[in-house]
């Protein structure tokens, strides 16, 4: 008798755990490399920690194209070894590689010919142009590191090799903390490259953990053979990707709208107020990269048992992550109203950095737990390859309601304002998704069982 995979037997508890864990080690320390790349940069010039903010729309836009074709490779690889369909398995794993071989052309175009008048176009301020073209352009440049990694820990991911994942992208992440200092400041003999230095040690750690995650699934992943000289794009297995991916990828490339409008209002008020909120984007994102690690996990755990039509399972395995993602969010609610001097003594603030950045630190961390069981939520929507409805949350939070209320507060003059849009945009956001959830319950959880019958 053929063994089960592990997604269909072990308890869920257990299962989530071994899951998730490795990736969220690896989130974290993704998140710490984010947090010690600012640090460093803060050390040349609030100039250069302003361009690396202002550049971070199309980083996100980058993440959102590969995150996006992961996911979608992500739940349908699960779902179909779920089902015992090993060959459409194979099949679709190897678009997706294509798929992000594709965008990371894209991207090198953008590079060539878009980042000079990327920058002009938010600031007239010579410094934080320069340093921001330098740094961006070879980010984009040398993106296929970046969109290789994503894919290959993805399909580990997918069958449940998660560890492995986590290998590759925390050797990626501390070769890039390492590096940081090495190439920014010069040492060991090496010239001073300021910001460039910051994204030559970015793109190096990304090429280091693509080729560890090429290495692990040719090496470990006994249940997906892929064949380069084999495959041929298949335009269907690519629209079922894109048909799940899709609305992750409009949803992050919304969020790199929203930074990039969000410096253009906050820019009016100083640039300083720019770089508070590019460094709260890092600081936050140790508190979200856990959650994200754990829907890592959640992803295929649901799209493998959707698959062998086990729906208490599938119950289950939601019920833990939105406990569990909740916890996480109160604690770094707890850390940011506790200690935002601290956290802001990182990145070398200057007076007026502090004065913005202590209270926007408190207002902006009330949304965390909100943030936590709506972030599960949708991702269990896209684990159901129901991303339309991820689609309607994103854009609901961020373009109807985050932006224009941001906006609006702004009009007051007072900055301080603009940060409770977070709050009131996520509180809506976490009520439509618990109606979102309803409807799945009643049409895709509860025929399960008569389906199992």
């Amino acid at each position: 008798m053929e063994k089960e995979n592990k997604m269909g037997v072990m308890p869920i508890n257990r299962l989530l755990i071994n899951m998730s864990v490795p990736m969220m080690i690896s989130m974290l320390v993704q998140s710490l490399y984010n947090i010690v790349d600012s640090i460093f940069v803060a050390r040349i010039s609030e100039e250069a920690l302003t361009s690396v903010s202002l550049a971070f729309p199309i980083q996100n836009l980058m993440i959102a194209l590969s995150v996006g074709v992961g996911v979608g490779v992500n739940a349908l690889v699960s779902r179909r070894i779920g089902q015992k369909r090993y060959d459409d398995a194979n099949l679709t794993a190897e678009n997706g590689v294509f798929l992000n071989i594709l965008h990371s052309f894209f991207f090198v175009i953008i590079g060539a010919f878009l980042v000079p008048l990327f920058f002009s176009s938010q600031t007239s301020n010579a410094d934080i142009i320069y340093h921001g073209t330098n740094y961006l352009r070879i980010i984009t440049f040398f993106s296929l590191g970046s969109f290789l990694q994503i894919t290959f820990e993805r399909l580990l991911q997918s069958t449940g090799l998660t560890f492995y994942a986590m290998i590759s992208q925390v050797v990626g992440a501390v070769t890039n903390i390492i590096l940081d200092p090495i190439f920014i400041f010069g040492w060991f003999g090496l010239p001073a490259m300021g910001t460039m230095g910051a994204a030559w040690a970015t793109v190096t750690g990304q090429v280091l953990a693509a080729s560890l995650g090429i290495y692990f699934n040719f090496r470990h992943n006994k249940e997906l053979t892929l064949s380069v000289r084999a495959f041929r794009p298949k335009l269907n297995i690519i629209k079922e990707i894109y048909a799940i991916g899709l609305p992750s990828i409009i949803m992050m490339a919304i969020g790199s709208v929203l930074n990039l409008a969000m410096n253009n209002i906050l820019i009016a008020f100083s640039t300083t107020a720019t770089a508070v909120y590019g460094v709260y984007f890092r600081l936050q994102g140790f508190v979200f990269m856990p959650v994200f690690g754990m829907n890592n996990g959640l992803i295929p755990i649901i799209g493998y048992n959707y698959g062998a039509r086990y729906p208490d399972r599938i119950r289950e395995t939601i019920k833990l992550s939105v406990r569990y993602a909740t916890v996480i969010m109160t604690v770094g609610l707890i850390g940011f109203q506790i200690f935002p001097s601290f956290l802001l003594s990182l990145f070398n603030p200057s007076p007026e950095m502090y004065k913005i950045g202590i209270t926007a630190l408190r207002i902006l961390s009330l949304h965390f737990v909100p943030a936590g069981a709506s972030i599960v939520l949708s991702s269990v929507f896209q684990a159901f390859g129901l991303g339309k409805y991820s689609l309607a949350i994103s854009m609901i939070r961020q373009v109807v309601l985050l932006l224009p209320i941001a906006y609006l507060m702004s009009l007051t003059g007072n900055i301080n304002n603009i940060w409770w849009a977070f709050l009131i945009s996520e509180t809506v956001s976490l009520l439509l998704c618990l109606y979102f959830m309803k409807i799945i319950n009643k049409n895709h959880i509860v025929p399960l069982y008569k389906l199992a019958i």
